[in-house]
Order: C-alpha cells, then sequence, then structure tokens
C-alpha cells in the first residue's frame, strides 16, 4: 500500500468586514439567520434545488443546506460555539466529512458596531485539490461575496 504524499501547507483563507450592528445582533443574523443572507444561489450543494440553510446553535450542531425535495445536505459540525463571540465549525459543503476544513468566525466590538473576522483553514485535507480550492474561496467569487451578502442584510 503506497502512502499519499504529504501536501504542502496552504495559508488560512483571512477576511475582516465590519457591520453597523451590536456584537449580539451580527453574531445572531450570521448564525440563526443564515438562511436569510446566504447566496443560495452560487454558493451551495443544490444550486437552484437549495431553499434555505442553517446552523444548529449548540456543540456539534449540524451546519445544513435544504434542498427543494427537503433532503439536508450537511456542509459541516460546530465544534465551538460561544455566543456572541465566536464559533468554529467543520466546512465540506458536497465533500465528505473527512475532507473537512476548520472555519473559525469571531466577532469584535468596535464603536460603530461589530468587526466579523472569518478563517478559512486546514486546506492540506483537501490533497491534490487544496490550492485550486483555497484560491476559489481567496477570490472575489468566494467569501467575499459571502460577507458582501451579510453585510448587505446588516444595513438598516
Amino acid at each position: 500500500m503506497t502512502a499519499e504524499p504529504i501536501q504542502p501547507y496552504l495559508e488560512p483563507v483571512r477576511k475582516s468586514v465590519r457591520v453597523p450592528k451590536p456584537v449580539n445582533e451580527a453574531f445572531e443574523l450570521f448564525t440563526a439567520g443564515l438562511g436569510r443572507w446566504w447566496p443560495l444561489a452560487s454558493h451551495s450543494v443544490g444550486q437552484e434545488r437549495a431553499r434555505t440553510c442553517a446552523i444548529e446553535p449548540r456543540l456539534g450542531g449540524e451546519v445544513y443546506e435544504v434542498r427543494d425535495d427537503g433532503e439536508r445536505c450537511p456542509w459541516g459540525r460546530i465544534l465551538a460555539w460561544e455566543p456572541p463571540r465566536r464559533f468554529v465549525m467543520t466546512w465540506h459543503p458536497g465533500r465528505n466529512p473527512d475532507s473537512g476544513q476548520e472555519l473559525e468566525v469571531r466577532f469584535i466590538a468596535e464603536p460603530a458596531g461589530t468587526r466579523v473576522e472569518l478563517e478559512h483553514r486546514g486546506w492540506q485535507k483537501l490533497g491534490a485539490e487544496a490550492k485550486e480550492t483555497r484560491e476559489s474561496y481567496d477570490s472575489d467569487r468566494g467569501w467575499k461575496t459571502a460577507l458582501g451578502r451579510y453585510v448587505e442584510a446588516c444595513l438598516p
């Protein structure tokens, strides 16, 4: 049996946005309100069949999307749940859970609202697809699009 080659380390993708909401409201909209702002048409497993997405708000809770036939498509599981400061989850939408990277989202109070910091790490779990997948999430079509929708949802 041949061992798989060890993949090189790739830097985490880091993104940050500011929203005009207090920390507790920013956290609540990001998590409990995920289905209201997430760009399902372009950022989902089911694409046109995706109807909503959600986070079960607890340690071990599932993060998933729901298709038009009611099927749940897992995206990951909650590894740390510390409202309203942060949460950490595995991230493997449309993939085997063994390939799951880690996603950490932090909420930091600022005078005019909240700074939301996202870190997507653990790319080596994707093997040969790691570099290309990381570049996709770091591009304008990746986390920038999703977080842009979140910022829009936070505006009055």
